[in-house]
C-alpha cells in the first residue's frame, strides 16, 4: 500500500477512517500528535485549524505518496481554505466521512474538498465499512 498522510479538523473522523482501512478495532482516540502507522500517518485537526502548524503538516507529508483531505459530512464548518491542496507536492484526495449520519450533507462537503484541490473525493463510513474497498482499489493504482 502506498504511504498516507490524513488531514482533517478535530473530530472528522481522521483516526477512526485509519483505524477502519487497519482493521482495528474502531474506538475513539484523540490524536494528540503526529501518530505514524506502517502506512497511514494521522495528524491532530489542530494542525489544519492552525496556520501557524501547516509547516508541520508539510514537512510530514514528505515521505508519503497520498495526501488524504477529510471532511466529515455532518459539519457545516469547512477549514480548508481554497486550494489549500498547492502547498502539497503529491496527489490530493478528498475523503468524505460519516455518510451514514442522519444529518448530512454531502454536496457541501464535496464543494469543500474542490476548493481545497481534492483531484478525486471519496464517499467513507468507517463505522458501516462503506467505500473503503473503492478507496483501497484506487490507492493501489497510485
Amino acid at each position: 500500500m502506498k504511504k498516507i498522510i490524513v488531514i482533517g479538523a478535530i473530530g472528522s473522523g481522521k483516526t477512526t477512517f485509519i483505524q477502519a482501512m487497519k482493521n482495528l478495532d474502531l474506538e475513539y482516540k484523540k490524536t494528540q500528535a503526529l501518530e505514524y502507522y506502517e502506512d497511514i500517518t494521522d495528524t491532530p485537526g489542530e494542525y489544519l485549524e492552525n496556520r501557524h502548524f501547516y509547516n508541520a503538516l508539510i514537512v510530514a507529508s514528505h515521505d508519503c505518496d497520498i495526501i488524504a483531505l477529510l471532511q466529515d459530512s455532518s459539519d457545516k464548518r469547512c477549514v480548508f481554505p481554497p486550494n489549500f491542496s498547492s502547498i502539497f507536492t503529491k496527489p490530493i484526495v478528498g475523503i468524505i466521512t460519516k455518510i451514514d449520519l442522519k444529518e448530512k450533507d454531502i454536496e457541501f462537503a464535496r464543494n469543500c474538498l474542490q476548493l481545497a484541490g481534492a483531484e478525486q473525493i471519496f464517499e467513507i463510513s468507517s463505522v458501516e465499512g462503506i467505500g473503503l474497498e473503492k478507496f483501497k482499489k484506487y490507492i493501489a493504482t497510485i
